[in-house]
């Protein structure tokens, strides 16, 4: 069977999908009119009421879909005919048939007897499928009380609605369109509707001997842990079928001998959105939720059924409108007993549109890979544009699990309430204290103004003093290491010295420079959403109101909290001479074999950074001799590692006693066929930056400039490039 089922699997793949339903033809018929039934004699009566002032104040609130309020102007026999219930759920359900964004309304004339009056009236519906629909009908009203009521009927809505008659929409709704990496083929997106098929083993018709063999497949097959695959059928029945994983079908028939030679493994092909490889750059794609029920008329009124699937987060949200198409629609007038008595309206369903994002599927791939069990992110921008060519965030998840038609969609509750945060993108959304990569901004800060120069030397020791009742540790004091002594403003960046910008931040504020370290973290993007299409957070940027508080920001701590996003860019920033881009995921938008609605052709400049030349290029100075002086403090790390880099490390002082772990740095090969790139890494709770942060950097420079051949060297919780130490090896 396990064959046979390969070869169905197979062959599907050289098959196209075509439909080859059509609709039934339904002739139109003519749009009735409205007949007047308002009695004659028409009196003039300057006492009454102003009956057309009576019906705009109801059209407003209709235009409002103030519906419960609407309810009040009926009339008694209205109200007795209809209860407030069916007649909002009468409105909510044409809005809904029409599709309608909004309604406005026209009076045309209107007729006045002793306490009964009639409005004509013109009402437009704009609507999001079948265009502009436009009626003319008639309010009939009664004089109660001092006031005039409207003896409501449904025909008030549109004409055709009179004598029990209904509407019935009918969609068509076109493929979802796919998400593709910037170096993909059309064969192989990121995520596409298609051929999949679902792992799954009895754990009672295992091979003993060829168990371990079988878990490192799964693993390997579905990038997942050995540890990860044993878990899910660790207390499993003999006889249970157990959901390992999901794999295109593509990714099946290439390892059919593989999958066949095992026993107790199991394929259960089905066609669905499928994420590949179990998700490359989750947090970039997103993925897709039912409609929830507070939205549900929302996207009804769209075009949409309420059991369909939605984007709910990254660019399966943002880009809704170019990957869901644009649905068909007819809509029939039907009678009482279901039989249709006009068509309205009619529109062809049009293609969905494809996306392909900025994203190199096989530098994600290993970083993502490469985090290992590290809590953090890694983002990887081209240094001159802000393109997004990678963004790592882990953990990270497999958004196949929210599809309930793929076999592992019982893991849902686990995924949704792991204590670690999965679907939480901490390269976008994570803010954290910057700790010394902010030195590079505080550096700016400290040149801008004028009262320092980047050969001025100040004495760095392992403790300062200068703040009454406050004494400062230096790193160096910390980890037992011997004072620095006597350093300029770049050799201190170099270091790192702790002393030298808290004398910064305190000379600053001293001089009435109080505002100019925050000024400049906003102007390079800091505590500042970036504009980036998927969710982001913007952290903070702080004004301190004390001393204390500003030379403590200008190490990097204080309440700063910013994310790796932020620094990725601020730092392509400094690497292109102050260039300012909004980042960005999307490289192209359109409809398959057709030419795209949109191209990135040109960054979008946020601004020009005022930072004088001289004044950057000393710190590019500093940032170059953290990695290539033998005194940086990152430079132990790039021992015989080519290229120009420029980088700053940094560790932040957290609750928890233990640091967060930061890394930011550029390239300036300036080699025309590979762009220079920005990199930011962050990692939480992990310890000292050089020692954790930047190997991860250089595994991404070095992936990148080999085209994802070249690891880079081992990380520290790395046996060998991307196997994990032993738990007893950690």
């Amino acid at each position: 069977m396990k064959r046979l089922i390969l070869i169905l699997i197979i062959f599907s793949l050289l098959l196209g999908a075509c439909d080859l339903t059509t609709p039934t033809k339904v002739e139109d018929t003519p749009t009735p009119e409205p007949t007047p039934t308002l009695p004659s004699p028409i009196v003039s009566r300057e006492d009454l009421p102003d009956v057309e002032i009576a019906a705009g104040k109801y059209f407003e609130l209709w235009q409002a879909e103030d519906y419960a309020a609407m309810y009040d102007y009926l009339t008694v026999n209205a109200r007795a005919n209809y209860n407030q219930e069916d007649f909002i759920a009468k409105h909510k359900k044409t809005a809904i048939d029409l599709t309608m964004k909004t309604v406005s309304f026209q009076t045309l004339s209107s007729l006045l007897s002793a306490n009964a009056a009639q409005v004509s009236y013109r009402i437009s519906y704009e609507t999001n499928l079948i265009g502009k629909l436009e009626r003319d009908t008639i309010m009939n009203m009664q004089l109660e009380g001092e006031n005039w009521r409207i003896h409501w009927e449904p025909d008030m809505m549109l004409p055709e609605l009179a004598d029990g008659n209904y509407l019935e929409l009918v969609l068509t709704i076109p493929t979802r369109g796919n998400i593709y990496s910037s170096d993909a083929s059309d064969n192989y997106p990121l995520v596409a509707f298609t051929d999949a098929v679902s792992l799954t083993i009895v754990p009672g018709r295992i091979n003993p001997d060829q168990e371990d063999r079988l878990v490192e497949f799964l693993a390997e097959i579905t990038n997942q842990s050995v540890d990860a695959v044993k878990r899910k059928y660790a207390y499993a029945q003999p006889d249970w079928s157990v959901a390992i994983g999901d794999i295109s079908a593509e990714t099946a028939a290439q390892n059919s001998s593989r999958i066949d030679a095992f026993a107790g493994l199991y394929l259960q092909p089905f066609k669905s959105r499928f994420y590949y490889d179990n998700g490359i750059a989750p947090h970039v794609t997103g993925y897709m939720l039912g409609i929830s029920a507070e939205d549900q008329e929302k996207y009804q009124r769209l075009g949409y059924k309420i059991d369909e699937t939605v984007g709910a987060s990254g660019l399966e949200l943002w880009g809704e409108k170019y990957l869901a198409g644009t649905r068909g629609a007819d809509l029939y007038v039907k009678d009482k007993d279901a039989k249709i008595v006009t068509k309205l309206a009619s529109t062809e369903a049009k293609a969905a549109q494809s996306i392909t994002t900025t994203i190199d599927s096989r530098l994600q791939y290993w970083l993502q890979r490469s985090m290992g069990n590290q809590v953090g992110a890694v983002v990887v921008l081209e240094r001159d544009t802000s393109r997004v060519l990678a963004m790592a965030s882990s953990p990270g998840f497999d958004p196949n699990i929210f599809n309930p038609l793929i076999h592992t969609h019982y893991e849902v509750a686990d995924l949704i309430q792991n204590v670690r945060q999965p679907l939480y993108n901490r390269a976008s959304q994570g803010v954290y204290a910057p700790g010394s990569i902010f030195k590079v901004i505080s550096m700016i800060a400290a040149l801008q103004t004028g009262v320092f120069t980047p050969d001025r030397v100040y004495r760095c020791d392992n403790r300062w003093y200068e703040y009454d009742g406050w004494v400062g540790d230096n790193w160096t004091y910390t980890r037992g290491f011997d004072a620095d002594g006597d350093l300029t403003l770049v050799q201190g960046l170099m270091r790192s010295c702790n002393p030298w910008f808290w004398h910064i931040g305190l000379t600053l504020w001293n001089d009435g420079y109080t505002t100019s370290i925050p000024d400049e973290a906003k102007m390079y993007g800091l505590g500042v959403r970036t504009g980036i299409e998927i969710e982001e957070f913007e952290g903070q940027v702080n004004y301190p109101d004390n001393a204390f508080e500003y030379f403590q920001m200008a190490i990097g701590q204080s309440t700063l909290q910013i994310s790796a996003l932020q620094a990725a860019n601020f730092t392509a920033a400094i690497g292109n001479g102050g260039y300012l881009h909004r980042p960005t995921v999307v490289d192209r938008i359109g409809f398959m074999g057709e030419e795209p609605s949109y191209v990135f052709e040109k960054p979008e400049l946020i601004r020009k950074v005022d930072t004088l030349p001289e004044n950057l290029e000393a710190v590019v100075q500093g940032m170059t001799q953290v990695i290539r002086n033998p005194r940086g403090t990152a430079a132990w790390q790039f021992t015989n590692f080519s290229g120009t880099l420029a980088g700053k490390t940094g560790t932040a002082e957290t609750a928890l006693g233990t640091p967060h772990a930061w890394f930011i740095g550029f390239t300036n090969n300036e080699d025309p066929d590979k762009p220079d790139i920005a990199v930011a890494v962050v990692l939480e709770y992990a310890g000292e930056g050089s020692e954790m942060a930047a190997p991860l950097f250089r595994r991404a420079v070095s992936l990148y400039f080999s085209n994802a051949d070249q690891p880079g060297g081992t990380l520290p919780w790395e046996k060998r490039p991307y196997q994990l130490l032993d738990k007893e090896e950690e």
